[in-house]
């Protein structure tokens, strides 16, 4: 019962959002952020547990600046999602700028298969979909299940609507690795808390614990990791550059491989989050363990 009124609510919201519009929405956007900042301060402290142990020169004010930043780049996102029931492709198209776009169908032509590699970062489904469209090709697109099956129907049918193909996470990595033997290009985010026994890397000054799936199918299957982050522009717009991470030098052993090419893709997350610390997604213990 409670995953139907959940869902209920989600919809409602989404039909609200729709009548309101996109730039009123995000604009509205501020109100629900100091609600849930202030009000309900849902995950407060983790997110300002996490920028002290990011940034442990910053102040009281600065890291309070910032958190509240954060919150509000999500709720702006969240708006975004909503809207997409409604959104034009040529709408993504003009939302969504990228710099090297020629990345992706370069690589895609040395038919090895492609991993797009991003963040939690800005809107991170707009930059998937928007990719796809204006590079030609689909995705498939490594989603998590959310806890309620019912918003994770609707937000599938809306990854899939301008053709993307979803692959669950946690689904057999031989499909994901499938995937890329048939020259496909899998779009994943990776920059979330790795498994306690996962490998260690330096990540914003200090050992976190990540994801080694992507290095790993970099390495078995040759094909070459795009990294890219859509990062909001004042104009509510998005720009995304994309980096071809080097798998040039690695070191000799398998382990130390995966290792050092996480580190990379790593290293490419952390020069952005230092540049737009309010964009990232800080709202779970990246430093648990």
């Amino acid at each position: 019962m409670q995953d139907r009124i959940e869902y209920f609510l989600w919809v409602s919201l989404s039909h609200l959002v729709r009548l309101m519009g996109l730039r009123l929405s995000r604009k509205a956007s501020f109100l629900i952020t100091v609600l849930f900042y202030y009000l309900i301060p849902i995950r407060k402290a983790t997110v300002k547990d996490n920028l002290e142990k990011a940034f442990p020169s910053y102040n009281k004010q600065k890291i309070n600046r910032i958190a509240f930043g954060s919150y509000k780049s999500f709720m702006i996102t969240f708006m975004e999602i909503l809207y997409l029931p409604v959104m034009e492709k040529s709408e993504l198209e003009s939302t969504v700028g990228f710099i090297n776009l020629n990345y992706i169908n370069d690589k895609y032509n040395e038919a090895k298969g492609v991993i797009m590699l991003g963040a939690h970062f800005g809107n991170w489904e707009y930059m998937a979909m928007s990719g796809a469209v204006q590079a030609g090709i689909p995705f498939s697109v490594i989603v998590k299940p959310q806890r309620n099956s019912f918003v994770t129907e609707w937000l599938d049918k809306l990854r899939v609507k301008f053709g993307n193909k979803i692959v669950p996470l946690g689904i057999s990595v031989r499909q994901i690795y499938k995937e890329l033997k048939e020259r496909n290009i899998v779009a994943m985010v990776a920059d979330q808390r790795g498994p306690e026994d996962g490998i260690r890397i330096n990540f914003m000054g200090r050992k976190a614990v990540v994801y080694p799936g992507p290095a790993i199918l970099a390495l078995k299957t040759g094909a070459p990791i795009i990294f890219g982050v859509a990062v909001r522009q004042p104009d509510y717009s998005y720009k995304t550059e994309l980096e071809i991470i080097s798998t040039e030098n690695l070191p000799e052993e398998e382990e130390l491989k995966v290792i050092e090419l996480s580190q990379r893709h790593t290293a490419a997350l952390e020069k952005y989050i230092n540049m737009y610390p309010e964009q990232w997604l800080w709202m779970h213990k990246r430093w648990k363990y």
